[in-house]
């Protein structure tokens, strides 16, 4: 259950204890805008040749945050520079079930259309 309220559910019990440890670090403020099952669209729709029409390539991630970027501020900080520094985190829960090859296209899609790696757990 959320702070509002609402009642989550997940595809597993892990990821429901990843949403619970998730939560406790923007608690503590050590991540920002967490964000559950956040859509992108690797490949746009379009109408081939024939005339047909393709439908889109999405991924979904369980999850999405930005998280302090301990390297960039410590290198600030050596430097004597201020720095806030945030990274952007894609995760996915990942068994050995749900690596599969459709996964593995879809990550690679999305490190070459947005330049995230996903982080899986």
């Amino acid at each position: 259950m959320t702070a509002s309220g609402a009642v989550l559910h997940f595809a597993s019990q892990k990821e429901a204890r990843r949403f619970d440890a998730l939560a406790a670090r923007q608690e503590a403020g050590q991540i920002r805008d967490l964000r559950l099952q956040v859509d992108f669209t690797l490949q746009e729709a379009f109408t081939d040749t024939e005339g047909k029409r393709v439908r889109a390539i999405r991924y979904k991630a369980d999850f999405t945050y930005w998280e302090r970027d301990a390297a960039e501020e410590n290198k600030a900080a050596a430097a004597g520079w201020p720095c806030d520094s945030w990274r952007y985190v894609v995760e996915d829960v990942k068994s050995k079930a749900t690596r599969t090859a459709k996964y593995a296209m879809k990550k690679k899609m999305l490190k070459d259309r947005f330049g995230y790696d996903i982080t899986e757990v």
